[in-house]
């Protein structure tokens, strides 16, 4: 039965109060108003008729108790609510995960080579060119930057001294000078540059004992900026031959005057 039919059922129940007495005597006025039937025998009495309706009347009211008993004492049914499912996961989404805890200390200190070329010297050659005093070395005099190196192509009979001239202003005027320091056999074999030849007078002597290489601009030439190489080439007595009484000079002119840079050669490994 539904909500509306229980509930009314409940009033009624709970508004009902029968009445005991009222009930006997509606029974007893039945039981004397009946049609009288043929008499009994005179040893006959009417007690079971009487009974009859005793048991009748209380089996009434024990059912109306029970019937009403239970239409108050029983809940109302409550109606199922279907439980709501738990809504699943989209696939491929991903959970949440703890994160680690970061370990706190110093941070280690760059220690990658710097990208920017050195202007420190090579070991001065003792006494040798442009050289003030013994291991004295000047590789960068404003826009002019010098370095000395030996050629890799340098071997146990013969070697190449390379001289690299970085400069960020034209020049005007320029000599540069080689001098290689006379261990045993050392004999000039030529010398080149990455600039014209027509634009300088090259000279090689032996001054000192040393063989000198000259290179001077020749007058109205320019060294435009840039760089630009000089290299001197020689024999010298087999074996490793050391280069550090080697060394280089450069007098130079541009645009704020005087330059001049000097310095030595790695020595030979």
């Amino acid at each position: 039965m539904n909500e509306e039919l229980t509930g009314r059922l409940r009033a009624a129940a709970e508004a009902h109060q029968p009445d005991r007495a009222r009930i006997l005597a509606r029974v007893e006025r039945g039981m004397s108003g009946a049609p009288a039937g043929p008499r009994e025998s005179s040893g006959t009495r009417p007690w079971p008729r009487v009974a009859l309706a005793s048991l009748a009347t209380a089996g009434i009211l024990a059912v109306g108790g029970f019937a009403v008993a239970s239409i108050v004492q029983s809940p109302p049914a409550r109606p199922e609510i279907p439980a709501t499912p738990a809504a699943p996961s989209a696939p491929g989404t991903p959970h949440p995960t703890p994160s680690t805890p970061t370990t706190g200390g110093p941070t280690a200190p760059d220690r990658s080579p710097s990208t920017t070329p050195s202007t420190s010297p090579s070991p001065a050659a003792s006494g040798g060119a442009g050289s003030t005093r013994p291991g004295s070395a000047h590789v960068q005099d404003g826009p002019l930057w010098s370095a000395g190196s030996l050629d890799a192509s340098s071997n146990t009979y013969w070697a190449q001294s390379n001289i690299t001239l970085k400069t960020t202003q034209p020049l005007t005027a320029l000599t540069m000078e080689l001098r290689i320091t006379q261990t045993g056999g050392v004999q000039s074999t030529g010398s080149w540059r990455t600039l014209p030849a027509d634009d300088f007078t090259v000279t090689v002597q032996h001054e000192d004992g040393a063989v000198v290489y000259r290179w001077t601009l020749k007058p109205g030439r320019t060294v435009p900026a840039g760089q630009h190489v000089f290299a001197g080439q020689y024999n010298h007595a087999a074996g490793e031959r050391e280069a550090k009484h080697d060394g280089y000079r450069v007098d130079a002119n541009g645009p704020r005057g005087a330059l001049s840079v000097w310095g030595g050669f790695t020595p030979t490994r």
